[in-house]
């Protein structure tokens, strides 16, 4: 039988410390690279566009203070997620970080 130390128990640590940080800062990156440059919002926010114009020609207030909502609402969208995603990046670079502290814990001398 494999009698685990406290070597042992801090490595493994750190091995599943730095593996989740990696998996984070993946999931992170990805966040930041699909959901703030989605082709549905540019869809959305191109079509928006186009009725604040035509609701500038046409006089219509309504249309246009709805619109100008939208956009602003989109706008706020695509915030949010860059925020997410660049929260969750930082989080998964501090868990590696935090990994390679708990290495540096170890003691190699036995």
């Amino acid at each position: 039988m494999y009698a685990i130390n406290q070597t042992d128990t801090l490595l493994l640590m750190a091995a599943a410390l730095f593996f989740l940080g990696m998996c984070t800062l993946t999931i992170g990156l990805f966040v930041l690279v699909t959901r703030t440059m989605n082709k549905d919002i540019k869809a959305i926010s191109a079509t928006t566009a186009k009725m604040v114009q035509k609701g500038i020609a046409e006089e219509m207030a309504g249309l246009v203070g709805n619109a100008s909502a939208l956009l602003d609402t989109i706008s706020q969208l695509v915030r949010t997620a860059a925020g997410v995603g660049i929260f969750v990046t930082a989080l998964g670079l501090g868990m590696m970080a935090a990994a390679y502290w708990i290495v540096l814990q170890v003691n190699w001398t036995l």
